[in-house]
Formats: C-alpha cells, structure tokens, sequence
C-alpha cells in the first residue's frame, strides 16, 4: 500500500494543481458587477437630447459604457408631471445604484421615493431654498449634484433685456407657480425690476395649452418684452413659445439657449448639456463609495449669452452693440 500511495503522489499533485488553475480561472472570469443607473425627467428624449448625450459622454469619459459595466434605466414622464412619483418608485424597486434627475420637479418624487439611495441633480435653480439639501457645502442627507443659481441670474438677465430694448417699461413675466424655485425667484425679480423701474406682469402658466393665452395678456397689457422663467411647461414647447414671442413682436429672454437655437430671441444662463455632462462625476464618485452628503453641490462657473439675430429681425429690433460685443454665441 506504501508503495501505491508514493505511486499515486505525483498524480494527486498534478490533479489537485489543475483543479486549483481551473477554480481559479473560474473566478477570475466572473463579470464585474454591472452598476445600474436611473435617469428621471419630467420631458421626453427629444426634449432633453443634448443633455443626455451629454450625459453619456461624461460617463464614457469617466470609463463607463452601456452595457459593459453600466446599465442605464430611462424614464420619461413625456410632460405629465403627475407620472413622476411612479416613475421614481419603479427606479427604487429596481433597486439601482443611484438616480440621476435632470430638473428640480423630478427631484422631488425621487427624494420622497427614497431616503437610502443617492440621487445626483444634474440641475437644480434653489437646492436649499426648496429643502432639498441642508446646504451646498454639506447637503447632508442622500442628495448632491448641481445647482444653476437661477434666482441670481434672473436679475442678470433682466439688465441685459433693458439694454436691448432701452424703453422697457412693462416686463411679462411667464412661469409655473407651483415649479420649485418659483417663489423665490419672483422676489428676486421684483428686486430688480424696483431697480430698473420696470413694471411687472406675472403670467401663471400651469398647461401648455395656456401658453398662447398668456402671450395674448402679455400684448393686451402692452408689455414690452417677456422674460420666461425655468418650467417643464415651456421646454416641452421651445418651438410654440419662440413662435408666439414673435408672432406678438415682444423680445423674449429665455434661461437656457435651447429657446434660442429653436427660434427665440436670447438666452442667458448656465450650459445646461455641461451641467449634465459634469453630472457624470458624481455619478461616478458615488458609485466608487463617496456619500452624497459629505459631496458638495456645484455652482456653475460659466455662463453664456446666446442670441439669435434672425429672431431680432422678425420684430424688428436691432441689437445694440454694446450687447452684441459680450454675446458667446450668434445665430443667423
């Protein structure tokens, strides 16, 4: 039998070897664990192109792909903000990594959908005003992303309508009441407006449907120019609103230059596809193990004035120079 065994030795060897190499391999070729992203927007694909793509490049450059080591779980609300709380419970049943909003009212019902998994604004216009971090340094519960700062840049866009049309007197102002940031927004409006010595006409637009409506009280009310405040009801409808801005010969000023690129007259604000783009980082952040409560929210850096000279012609109002030499883009 001893000698038997000291036989059979090298064979045990070799085969307790080649089960080890196999064990092994098999371990090294189990597939990484594939993050799961979700994506919730109040619009549709076409509405939010630019920023999703702007999105995916900045995962991709981070080394993320489709696929491979990401899955991306789309919803759309299509405009019908009321789908947004079921949309949002879906991604949390689905249990997926961490949620990517693209606006203040899809933030809302991913935040009140869950209190565990981190959700990462890729746009927010008053993050603390409206409660959703405790502040930017330090948001402090399961939220983080970027801030566009919207209510200080109204008072920005405002001056830069008063010297495009220097007799401005009477400014329609079209917004959502019920959009987050609305309030506070408005109170910065009135500020400036004192300031500048132009009067105000709120026009509260909760349906896409009203949207004509309103630009017809604008022109009864003989407003002069009309500043359009952020709001799911209009970018669902950049085309109609550019159009019935003209259609009423009243200057329009929009807050991000989709409008302008669809035939409005100038934008200014942050670069929304950038702001989607640097979403990305956080995405990635998060999912290395970073807290989004110990992860600062982003105030943008750079802004661009968009203007659309083709629109200026169709009513007839010549951009003065002063205005044109600070413009970061032109359409013609």
């Amino acid at each position: 039998m001893i000698a038997i065994k000291g036989q059979l030795k090298p064979i045990v060897l070799a085969l307790s070897a080649i089960v080890f190499v196999l064990c092994f391999s098999a371990h090294a070729q189990q597939p990484k664990k594939v993050a799961r992203i979700g994506f919730l927007t109040a619009t549709s694909p076409s509405v939010e192109l630019a920023r999703i793509k702007a999105f995916r490049q900045g995962l991709r450059d981070l080394g993320y792909v489709e696929g491979k080591n990401i899955a991306i779980e789309w919803r759309y609300a299509e405009g019908r903000l009321d789908r947004l709380p079921a949309l949002a419970a879906e991604l949390v049943r689905l249990k997926v990594d961490v949620i990517v909003t693209t606006g203040p009212v899809s933030t809302r019902p991913a935040k009140e959908a869950t209190a565990t998994i981190p959700i990462v604004m890729a746009f927010d216009n008053d993050p603390v005003g409206s409660g959703l971090v405790a502040s930017l340094a330090r948001p402090g519960g399961n939220i983080t992303g970027l801030s566009a700062l919207a209510p200080e840049l109204t008072g920005k866009r405002l001056e830069l309508l008063k010297e495009t049309v220097p007799k401005l007197s009477r400014l329609a102002i079209l917004g959502t009441s019920t959009d987050p940031g609305y309030a506070k927004t408005s109170r910065e409006i009135k500020l400036d407006a004192e300031a500048l010595k132009v009067r105000l006409q709120y026009l509260d637009v909760q349906n896409p449907k009203d949207t004509e409506a309103a630009f017809q009280d604008a022109r009864k009310n003989r407003a002069d120019a009309v500043l359009v405040l952020p709001s799911p009801v209009f970018i669902s409808q950049r085309t109609q609103v550019a159009e019935l801005a003209v259609k009423n010969r009243l200057p329009s000023m929009y807050y991000r230059r989709d409008f302008v690129e669809d035939g409005g007259l100038m934008s200014y604000g942050v670069s929304f596809p950038d702001m989607s783009r640097r979403a990305a980082t956080y995405v990635d952040k998060i999912l290395k193990g970073a807290k989004p409560a110990e992860l600062p929210v982003e105030q943008p850096t750079k802004f661009e004035l968009v203007i659309n000279l083709k629109a200026a012609k169709q009513i007839n109002l010549t951009i003065p120079p002063n205005v044109l030499g600070r413009m970061d883009r032109v359409i013609e």
